[in-house]
């Protein structure tokens, strides 16, 4: 989803600045943006451990400005046992870790360069954390379920300095997160969820809207989508 959403952004000519914890794939998504025309800035770094205003303050050195027009969020965790029955409370932590809490601190350093600009935050949650989902698990649940309210505290608080938040929350998305799953779907099962590309054109949605439309929370899901 993030390599979709850096290069949508790409054809908007936006500086595309790409942070994930792998520095190989982010690599390989700055090469994407050069083909898409945008400009990539690579900054390696991991919402579970790595201090987000570090990576803020690395922006700036690298572009000579402190506005953020636009920041996605898309960092994810999951693990294979999600019961209670099977669940560890390491494992519930780091979850929460990343899906929760690396949300929170990165969009708290994010918050100033998103004044400066009047600009979009998109945090990408899940439909699980939109309506109760068995399959998702307790921590990834739980987890993303918390985001709304954070969403919705910044649009509440931030809306006098122009900063606009949007809950994306899509389906069952066909990428490499399916690999996290007890069981991972056949291709038959991926060949009818979400692509990345479905996610990003979403997100753009939010960002290109009108400067006094915001998009609170935006849902979709694939045709194919149960409610179980």
């Amino acid at each position: 989803m993030g390599r979709a959403c850096a290069t949508a952004l790409a054809e908007q000519r936006f500086t595309v600045v790409l942070s994930g914890r792998r520095a190989p794939e982010l690599a390989e998504t700055a090469e994407l943006v050069r083909a898409a025309g945008g400009t990539p800035l690579e900054l390696p770094f991991d919402v579970a451990t790595d201090d987000a205003r570090d990576r803020v303050e690395a922006i700036v050195a690298a572009t000579g400005t402190d506005r953020l027009d636009a920041v996605i969020l898309s960092a994810g965790a999951n693990t294979p046992q999600r019961s209670w029955a099977d669940q560890s409370m390491a494992e519930f932590a780091a979850v929460v870790q990343t899906n929760l809490l690396g949300v929170v601190r990165s969009a708290d350093a994010a918050l100033p360069g998103l004044r400066a600009a009047s600009g979009v935050l998109v945090v990408v949650s899940s439909i699980a954390g939109w309506r109760p989902s068995q399959g998702a698990g307790v921590a990834y649940s739980a987890s993303k379920t918390a985001l709304a309210p954070v969403v919705r505290t910044i649009n509440d608080q931030e809306a006098e300095a122009g900063v606009r938040a949007t809950l994306l929350c899509p389906g069952d998305i066909d990428s490499d997160f399916l690999r996290q799953r007890p069981v991972i779907p056949g291709e038959a099962a991926r060949s009818v969820m979400l692509t990345p590309s479905d996610v990003a054109r979403a997100a753009m949605f939010a960002i290109t809207a009108p400067r006094h439309v915001r998009i609170d929370e935006l849902v979709i899901s694939p045709l194919s989508q149960r409610s179980f």
